[in-house]
């Protein structure tokens, strides 16, 4: 199984929470679904060194503070994402800062739920009870 690992990095902005997303660049990828900044471990890297460097080189977020929030197997590829969350730094300016995404940015809640690959809802979900609670 390939594993992965990403960031949930959200903030708040007006009373409502947005979480940063990157959508995958190429004609291929014009119709796809968004997705948390997230990739492969190098060899020896850590799950969550290689959530931190992957939202840096899709995003230009340097992310702070981060807490596992365990990990979702996809239902048709075999693909494993450990997610992370964080805060997002206060002057967090995402970017396309890779070849690989050609968006970065904050979406508000509900319509990053909207957006997201249907597996990966399920971080968002996790990450909706941890703020809730």
């Amino acid at each position: 199984m390939k594993e992965t690992a990403g960031t949930l990095l959200y903030r708040t902005s007006d009373g409502s929470i947005e979480i940063l997303l990157v959508h995958a660049s190429g004609n291929y990828n014009k119709k796809s679904a968004w997705s948390i900044p997230k990739g492969l471990p190098e060899p020896g890297e850590e799950l969550e060194e290689a959530a931190r460097r992957e939202t840096l080189e899709e995003t230009g977020v340097v992310a702070g503070i981060l807490r596992s929030i365990g990990f979702i197997d996809y239902t048709k590829s075999k693909k494993r994402v450990y997610g992370f969350i964080g805060e997002a730094p206060v002057d967090a300016k995402p970017y396309n800062a890779s070849w690989e995404v050609d968006q970065a940015c904050f979406h508000e809640l509900s319509r990053a739920k909207e957006i997201i690959h249907h597996d990966q809802l399920e971080l968002i979900e996790r990450l909706e009870s941890i703020l809730s609670s």
